[in-house]
């Protein structure tokens, strides 16, 4: 019977897979220098011949983005950890129903335990990671150890709670240390993404061009949708140098060039200007002439060209003012309008005079308006201040949250409200990600889901929130959640909504499994006796389950039930997606059982069953009675 891996995917080997689907010859084997063993490893010289149209005799200068620890943070982004999910019931709200999701723990290993489970399932990211002013504190990813050490500590080393260090202008990675940080994480966070997902990521000024740049390398030029200028409504005069910040910023990227996001709902009074209409539907008109900035003919030649009015007359972008102009696209371009019946020519009378003018048409398109890139109308960040503390009942338990109405124009135009679209923020901060997620499924019915992911990091003494209570973010974040989701459930509500305001916590945690199970080498003779059973002691079964909901790439958030059969605790993941059994005793009657109730998966404790010939018997009892099931154990 195949065991599970209990560990997270391991990258690399997959990336060097791809590799040799593409150039076998590139791909060869090599001795580990730390193990001995042969493993596959790209032949990277090889490589860069198969990528050049010339010989290559060295090292040659391109463009590229690179700073000092970049190949650190490539391995971080690409090495598997050995650790798990660990349930807290207590701490959840509607544990077995919702369909959001809270992780506590380090963000980078969060995103990569749920990269199996949401592969190219999420359809919007929202991160505000540390602006890195100098006071800010950054994750600590220390991963200068070759991989096979890095993944023995992974498996082994207890959880620590100094992960966030502070990131000084006096020290001397200052961007490259922020740059590690984000570059691992947008790698996986683009895996992540749906095709036809996006992902925002706020950020002050300071680090707005590196963040572009990487974000570039990571997702592509063409990914770039742009940057959003939003205005805080505060003035950060202190080390301004004379200029009062008054703006942060939202660099967009999509995973796919193609991606278009949504766009905002429009008022009436925008609506009542698409006054014409065709068998297309509502429409209005606007000259085919360029106007304002940049409208002269020698600011784009190619756009000054003669088109055929319905008299067959030339007709040439020429502006009231005599001089000449040009279109607002390409010959080619128009030719398209044409064939696809978006362009329009109307008499008009200018001086007296008769003559056709050319209008292109654009369309209502579901009463939906593209997003300016200036967002200077929305709730500032001292409003935001102000309605998480009321929420607290005054107290002001978070410094800087992100307003509640920017994250919802965020969800408005990266998802749909009946699409199930699942959206994650894994620097969650206050929360107000979730927040924003359950107020908009609230206000239009729709059955979105969030994952938010935060570090525990412990306030500081003497703070309002430890005061009352509080000792780390985390807590803070689940509270807010809490006391959130009772007031939009109270409150008024689309008809078709779900009322989903839970969320179920999960926590990272070392691996379930004991040392034995990832290095049998280590153990000593001496020691087998203890490795008898593989599981940690201190392990529940709900505990086992969501290492292998993990391990397998099963959604997280659907629902499991317990049901008691011939004696046994069992699971049922979605009723028939997984069912689970890892009670000791198992006897080949309840396997017969569980196979008639054909699961799609079936999982037993590799020292679960009655006898050794029930172990053995097992895989042949799922083949005559349940073919389609994949059996495995831990």
């Amino acid at each position: 019977m195949e065991k599970l891996k209990m560990h997270s995917s391991d990258l690399i080997m997959e990336n060097i897979a791809k590799v040799r689907e593409l150039f076998p010859g590139c791909v060869t084997e090599a001795h580990d220098e730390e193990t001995g063993q042969l493993r596959l490893t790209v032949d990277f010289d090889q490589l860069r011949q198969e990528l050049s149209d010339h010989t290559l005799e060295g090292s040659q200068e391109r463009y590229h983005l690179n700073w000092p620890g970049k190949r650190e943070a490539l391995l971080a982004a690409n090495a598997p950890i050995a650790k798990t999910l660990r349930p807290a019931r207590e701490e959840s709200v509607d544990f077995d129903r919702t369909k959001n999701l809270f992780v506590e723990g380090d963000n980078l290993e969060a995103i990569k335990l749920l990269l199996e489970n949401y592969l190219g399932l999420v359809k919007l990211i929202y991160i505000d990671p540390p602006y890195n002013t100098g006071n800010d504190f950054v994750y600590d990813d220390d991963f200068e150890d070759d991989f096979a050490t890095y993944l023995i500590k992974s498996a082994q080393t207890e959880p620590s709670q100094d992960r966030m260090v502070a990131n000084p202008e006096s020290n001397g990675r200052f961007h490259s240390d922020w740059l590690s940080m984000i570059y691992s994480r947008l790698r996986i966070a683009r895996s992540l993404l749906h095709e036809s997902g996006f992902i925002f990521v706020s950020i002050d000024v300071l680090e707005l061009a590196n963040l572009i740049s990487v974000g570039k390398e990571v997702f592509g030029n063409d990914c770039c949708i742009g940057v959003i200028s939003r205005a805080t409504g505060t003035r950060m005069g202190s080390g301004s140098r004379g200029i009062a910040r008054e703006l942060d910023y939202i660099v967009v990227f999509s995973k796919n060039a193609e991606s278009s996001l949504l766009g905002l709902p429009m008022s009436e009074k925008e609506m009542a200007l698409y006054d014409q209409e065709d068998e297309k539907g509502r429409y209005l008109t606007r000259s085919l002439r360029r106007t304002g900035g940049e409208n002269r003919r020698e600011d784009r030649p190619t756009m000054f060209f003669a088109v055929q009015d319905p008299d067959g007359g030339d007709v040439y972008p020429i502006a009231p003012e005599g001089y000449e102009s040009r279109w607002v696209c390409s010959k080619d371009t128009y030719k398209k309008l044409v064939r696809e019946g978006m362009i329009e020519w109307k008499k008009v009378t200018r001086h007296g005079a008769s003559k056709w003018q050319v209008y292109q048409k654009h369309y209502l398109k579901g009463g939906r308006k593209e997003v300016s890139d200036l967002w200077n109308d929305g709730a500032g960040n001292k409003k935001a201040t102000k309605e998480l503390s009321a929420l607290f009942d005054g107290v002001k338990v978070f410094d800087h949250p992100k307003p509640v109405d920017l994250l919802r124009r965020i969800i408005k135009i990266g998802t749909e409200a009946k699409a199930s679209d699942i959206v994650i923020d894994f620097f969650a901060g206050s929360g107000t990600t979730g927040v924003a997620v359950l107020e908009q499924n609230a206000e239009d019915g729709g059955n979105r889901q969030f994952i938010l992911v935060q570090f525990p990091e412990e306030v500081g003494d003497g703070t309002e929130a430890r005061k009352v209570g509080f000792s780390n973010i985390a807590e803070i974040t689940k509270e807010r959640l809490r006391r959130s989701g009772h007031a939009i459930a109270t409150g008024p509500h689309h008809v078709d909504w779900d009322g989903d305001v839970g969320f179920r916590t999960l926590k990272i945690d070392t691996s379930n499994m004991q040392d034995v199970y990832y290095r049998p080498d280590l153990v000593d003779q001496k020691d087998l006796l203890q490795a008898v059973d593989n599981i940690k002691p201190d392990r529940t079964p709900e505990d086992l389950l969501f290492q292998v909901l993990v391990d397998w790439g099963v959604d997280l958030a659907l629902p499991i039930r317990r049901e008691t059969v011939q004696g046994k605790n069992i699971f049922f993941v979605d009723e028939n997606a997984l069912v689970a059994c890892f009670d000791t005793g198992v006897t080949e009657e309840l396997v017969k059982e569980l196979a008639g109730r054909e699961p799609l998966r079936v999982v037993f404790r590799d020292n679960g069953f009655v006898s050794d010939a029930v172990k053995i018997n097992v895989e042949q009892v799922f083949r005559q009675l349940s073919p389609g099931t994949d059996v495995k154990s831990i």
